[in-house]
């Protein structure tokens, strides 16, 4: 009798471990929110905003004359976060993760928006928000002095917002009188992470375990009480030359449920220019590599516990660990010149060695604001890098990771459908009819106002930002007046092909390769639908005629060599890696990334 209870223990015990091996997690990832709360109020000013007429609301909505020059919206996308996690909430998923950039510049009325939204749907819905920060969350590593020149005012006029008059200088006659509030300022990590201690960054007596690099106990003898005390941002500090300045690193690893780890890596690094200022951390790993080295050994501890105690591991930061140019960036180098498209933020192949090194095998990470899938492999392993798109650009989604045994289901939800979205629109009509009777140098196209739903306002968003900013800052050059000057007609002559081969294509420019170029660079096969099967079957016959007809020219000119990279950098956004919907399978020694219809 006794023996065959113990049997039935023993088979017990399997069967629990068994199913404990098999449980899968579905995890959402939401990066790049920028979040500006744009219905916030400040503590020490009497200012609610600008009144929306239509609404009978008061906001601390940006222009949008300075949205059109930013790589990403202020506004509209505090409604896309809503109804993503409206959607979230929808398909009863527990656990959200965003990598970082979750503020517009770590302000405390943005942090405290953002911390108001989060506990309203982690006490409705049970989600477990876990977060890292971004660079712009803190923008430096302490607090700031700040402030933005370009909130939409009374009658369509800037509305100049500041922490201290000493640092405000005007800059536009027009503007109104400034608003002086201390939640306008920049906030560094020590009150940001009193903000938002509960969302990860320090321990929670529900957690089944958290360390930091910096804690010095184990798994095994972990007390919260322990956790907590080395939690004190105090104890999360290094040392970085050459002044030996002292930086928070709030990496930290967290269990939140028996099974699952979640991996925050503080990948920000603010270089100090001297002992009190600091540069931007926007680059990024490459920073990692030569000043914040503990993290990848920490890295490799986790990965190895993990694997031994049999935890499935989440792994994200703010940054890419792989380039994100489907293999473009040398070409996008040769074409326009070093730093542009923003180059000075990919991440050197020794990023990625490093990080396969530490035993990581796959990555989520945002602050580009694209869709796609970077993989990189050596001799010791393969990295696979997961960018998470913003709500705040082209084209605004967010992913869901379901995590099992031996593989990883990724799933791409694209946010086209907000409901909100032309809520500050009146606002925006205002803003337009004053710089039409006043600055017309600053007037916007108003056509994006006529979008149908919000994933066409980023569109919008883009092609306009395409104009004013990138056109100038990144393509200004003589083959920009060339590309943008051709026509069905010009173009089927130049690669040596017959215009009939072109379908549907009498009223393409130019421009419009250009535009479905970004459109590619920021969504992947996402952007497909968006530039027509048509259009794309046009592209590729033209680039696949030029090729051939390239290797015909015995002296190139200039023009037709940058043509020629051109059609290299589209091809090879027209080809990367599954970014949709996709698998990472590790059953096999190699990992594989199968595609999902």
């Amino acid at each position: 009798m006794y023996r065959s209870i113990v049997i039935l223990m023993l088979l017990l015990c399997l069967s629990c471990k068994k199913e404990r091996d098999d449980k899968s997690y579905k995890v959402a990832f939401m990066a790049d929110v920028h979040l500006q709360d744009i219905y916030g109020s400040f503590s020490d000013s009497d200012y609610k905003g600008v009144l929306n007429p239509q609404t009978g609301k008061y906001t601390l909505a940006r222009t949008m004359q300075s949205q059109l020059q930013s790589t990403r919206l202020f506004n509209e996308n505090y409604f896309a976060f809503l109804s993503a996690l409206d959607d979230i909430a929808s398909k009863n998923i527990k656990y959200v993760v965003l990598p970082g950039d979750f503020s517009d510049d770590g302000q405390m009325v943005n942090i405290k928006g953002l911390k108001r939204i989060l506990e309203k749907y982690s006490e409705e819905h049970n989600i477990n928000f876990i977060l890292t920060t971004g660079n712009h969350d803190p923008v430096r590593p302490f607090y700031q002095e700040a402030g933005k020149h370009d909130f939409i005012g009374e009658d369509g006029k800037q509305q100049p917002i500041f922490s201290s008059e000493e640092i405000y200088k005007a800059i536009d006659s027009n503007a109104l009188a400034p608003v002086i509030t201390k939640d306008i300022s920049k906030l560094g990590y020590e009150d940001i992470l009193n903000e938002l201690k509960d969302f990860g960054f320090y321990p929670k007596q529900s957690d089944v375990y958290w360390e930091t690099p910096f804690t010095n106990y184990s798994y095994d003898n972990y007390q919260f009480s322990d956790a907590l005390k080395q939690a004190d941002l105090s104890n999360r500090n290094y040392k970085i030359p050459p002044f030996g300045s002292k930086i928070p690193d709030v990496s930290y690893l967290v269990e939140p449920t028996n099974g699952l780890w979640f991996l925050a890596i503080d990948a920000n690094v603010y270089v100090p220019k001297d002992t009190t200022n600091y540069s931007s951390a926007s680059i990024g790993y490459n920073n990692v590599l030569t000043h914040k080295k503990h993290l990848f050994k920490w890295v490799k501890t986790i990965t190895e516990r993990a694997k031994r105690l049999n935890k499935k591991l989440v792994v994200f930061s703010h940054y890419p660990t792989v380039e994100f140019n489907d293999g473009a960036s040398e070409n996008i180098r040769m074409l326009l010149g070093e730093d542009k498209m923003q180059l000075h933020r990919v991440p050197k192949e020794e990023v990625a060695r490093a990080l396969i090194e530490a035993g990581v095998k796959v990555h989520f990470g945002g602050h580009m604001h694209i869709n796609d899938t970077g993989v990189a492999a050596i001799e010791s392993g393969t990295l696979v890098n997961v960018q998470i798109p913003s709500l705040a650009a082209y084209i605004p989604a967010y992913k869901i990771a379901t995590f099992s045994s031996n593989e990883i289901e990724i799933e791409t939800i694209v946010i086209d459908s907000v409901p909100r979205f032309k809520e500050l629109f009146p606002l925006y009509k205002q803003e337009h009819a004053f710089l039409k009777n006043n600055d017309k140098k600053a007037l916007w196209d108003s056509t994006i106002l006529a979008a149908k739903n919000y994933k066409d306002y980023t569109q919008s968003h883009l092609k306009g930002l395409i104009n004013s900013r990138f056109l100038e800052n990144d393509w200004n050059m003589p083959f920009t007046q060339f590309l943008l000057g051709l026509n069905k007609k010009s173009v089927a002559e130049f690669v040596s092909i017959e215009e009939t081969a072109l379908k549907d294509f009498d009223d393409w420019t130019g421009f419009d390769m250009l535009f479905d170029l970004y459109r590619l660079r920021s969504a992947d096969a996402l952007a497909f639908d968006d530039i027509g099967e048509k259009n794309i079957e046009n592209y590729r016959s033209i680039m696949n005629s030029y090729l051939i007809h390239f290797k015909e020219v015995n002296e190139p000119s200039e023009i037709e060599n940058d043509f020629l990279q051109f059609c290299i950098i589209f091809k090879r956004f027209l080809n990367g890696a599954p970014s949709t919907n996709f698998s990472v399978d590790f059953s096999n020694s190699k990992i594989e990334i199968k595609k999902i219809k």
